[in-house]
């Protein structure tokens, strides 16, 4: 006979799969943790220290998947370096690393820890699943040995590989991912030979997972969507927020709801720099979020979402995001236009002089077309509508279109598109649209403290962003993203023979 504990589990998992199976929602979890960073180290420490300062930050998680489950939680997603931080070079994070093998080797760490030792972490986040009968994901480094038959073994002998980790009730390491776009400050880490576009299938749904600043491109975030046609995506992330257009709960809810499915996004939290933002956010909107720049706290977030997002009634529609501002006719674009800088992105802005109109600014190939109506507007407030047509990024370059209603950070015009976090001013009403040339376009409401507007705002089939009945609160700013993947710059870190140096 099985012992006791194995047959609770056992009716424990089944009773949970029966419940998945029963309905067409699911509870999802994702928690924003204020990780426990590691002393600054010039070597590397012993694999005892290193192992010490994980157990610290997987103490926390623990607290957190063990609350999650006894809410109901099907799954849940941790940050990306949540389980050790960003303090490294290549050299000091490797005590940090473990072997991650391919999940088709059918492992459950936490039953048969020897099979693949040493595997401490993987252990570790195998029993915390198992223990809680939930999906949990993780963010965890990866080393891979190689030698010079490779030739694009790094010098050191061996690749590093920011990844994601995903186990299902039973323990088992079902998923495993490598980020394949690298923040440019990652440079402990290997970019991928190759794009991975990992999925796996559940109860409620099929699953994709990617990392951070990937939300930002086609690979792998456009395949597993739009061609591998997922229902939720796993979103570790570390997101730096950046007013005003790239916050963690505005980007993200945006993309969601411009890809229609479900993003899982958990954050880190340290304030000091500006990562705050997690949420739960569906193609309708967001189910849950939270964004807090004032404690050093952490948080857990739970919501019940759509299992097939696309298969429920309230689906969002097929945009045609450019159909209503390419018939505009009688709105002639604005002559009293300047530039001003989104931090290197040069705008082209016209300031919305009246307290209602039409207005319409062109950059490039894309026309920003804005019908409104200000409620009470405040003296000392200056909106602009904003257009940007042209490749962002320092060093990694990609494409953006960007139609936005934009409150300045001062009356002097010279302050438009600087970060901006609060205002006094609501709109009666507003219809935002633009001549996008891609389908990918992202829209999104910003109101003053960083809150998002879910329920108060809709995209309308010919691609115009419309409030729905004023705004509830005053406004930071309305905007619609679009990408334009196919007019990005070659990746200047992908270079052959592959990535060779450390």
């Amino acid at each position: 006979m099985l012992p006791s504990q194995t047959l609770l589990h056992t009716a424990v998992l089944a009773l949970a799969v029966l419940q998945a199976l029963a309905s067409d929602t699911f509870i999802a979890a994702v928690y924003e943790h204020a990780v426990i960073l590691p002393d600054a180290a010039a070597e590397p420490v012993s694999p005892e220290d290193a192992l010490a300062l994980m157990n610290r930050n997987m103490d926390v998680l623990e607290e957190a998947i063990k609350e999650a489950a006894q809410q109901g939680a099907h799954i849940i997603v941790t940050p990306e370096d949540g389980i050790y931080g960003w303090r490294f070079t290549r050299e000091t994070i490797y005590p940090y690393l473990e072997d991650i093998p391919d999940p088709a080797v059918n492992w459950i760490p936490c039953t048969d820890p020897t099979r693949f030792a040493p595997t401490p972490v993987q252990e570790r986040l195998s029993c915390m699943a198992r223990n809680n009968s939930i999906y949990v994901v993780a963010n965890i480094g990866d080393k891979k040995p190689c030698n010079s038959s490779d030739l694009g073994c790094p010098s050191d002998g061996r690749y590093q590989y920011n990844t994601d980790v995903v186990f299902d009730p039973e323990g088992k390491l079902l998923a495993r991912y490598h980020k394949y776009n690298l923040f440019r400050r990652e440079t402990q880490f290997n970019y991928p030979k190759e794009p991975e576009a990992i999925t796996f299938e559940t109860p409620f749904g099929k699953f994709g997972i990617f990392t951070c600043f990937d939300i930002l491109f086609r690979e792998p975030a456009v395949v597993l969507v739009s061609e591998l046609q997922v229902d939720t995506v796993l979103f570790p992330t570390a997101w730096m927020n950046v007013l005003p257009f790239l916050t963690a709960v505005e980007f993200h809810s945006a993309w969601a709801m411009g890809m229609g499915v479900n993003l899982l996004s958990a954050n880190t939290h340290n304030i000091s720099l500006a990562m705050t933002g997690s949420g739960l956010f569906t193609p309708e909107g967001a189910a849950a979020y939270h964004y807090d720049s004032g404690t050093e706290e952490g948080r857990l977030l739970l919501a019940e979402l759509s299992a097939r997002p696309r298969l429920s009634p309230t689906y969002p529609p097929a945009v045609n995001w450019s159909l209503y501002a390419t018939s505009i006719k009688k709105f002639p674009e604005e002559k009293d236009t300047f530039s001003g800088a989104v931090r290197r992105d040069i705008f082209t802005f016209s300031e919305l002089r009246r307290k209602a109109g039409n207005y319409t600014v062109c950059q490039g190939d894309l026309c920003c077309h804005l019908v409104y109506r200000m409620l009470n507007k405040s003296n000392d407030e200056v909106y602009v509508l904003g257009a940007f047509d042209g490749l962002h990024g320092s060093l990694i370059k990609y494409h953006w279109q960007i139609c936005t209603l934009l409150k300045c950070k001062s009356t002097d015009l010279s302050t438009c598109g600087q970060p901006v976090e609060t205002a006094q001013t609501k709109f009666e009403r507003f219809s935002l649209s633009g001549t996008f040339g891609t389908n990918y376009v992202f829209p999104e409401v910003l109101y003053s403290g960083v809150q998002l507007a879910p329920g108060e705002f809709e995209v309308l089939r010919d691609g115009r962003l419309k409030s729905k009945h004023g705004t509830s609160q005053p406004l930071v700013t309305a905007t619609l993203f679009g990408r334009l993947y196919e007019k990005d710059l070659p990746h200047p870190l992908r270079t052959s023979p592959y990535n060779r140096s450390p």
